[in-house]
């Protein structure tokens, strides 16, 4: 059975996909958001805001852990 060639081009782009998280946020409603203050959209917004997003999970999993609790609630976002 013959290998499959694979391009510098495809292994870079598996290898992008592969170590990126799954984006967390709805990019058209976020970009609309952004559009009704007069502003424009960067092409790494949607990521962006994305991440920010991961790591207030972490910080409200940690707050409801160190309480005790396994049900995250609305005020561990707000702390």
């Amino acid at each position: 059975m013959a290998k499959k060639k694979t391009t510098k081009k495809a292994t870079k782009k598996t290898a992008r996909k592969a170590s990126k998280k799954e984006v967390l946020v709805v990019g058209s409603k976020l970009k609309d958001a952004i559009r009704a203050k007069k502003c424009n959209v960067g092409g790494d917004v949607i990521d962006g805001v994305s991440e920010y997003v991961y790591w207030l999970v972490e910080q409200a999993t940690a707050r409801a852990k160190a309480n005790g609790r396994k049900t995250v609630r609305k005020h561990d976002f707000m702390a």
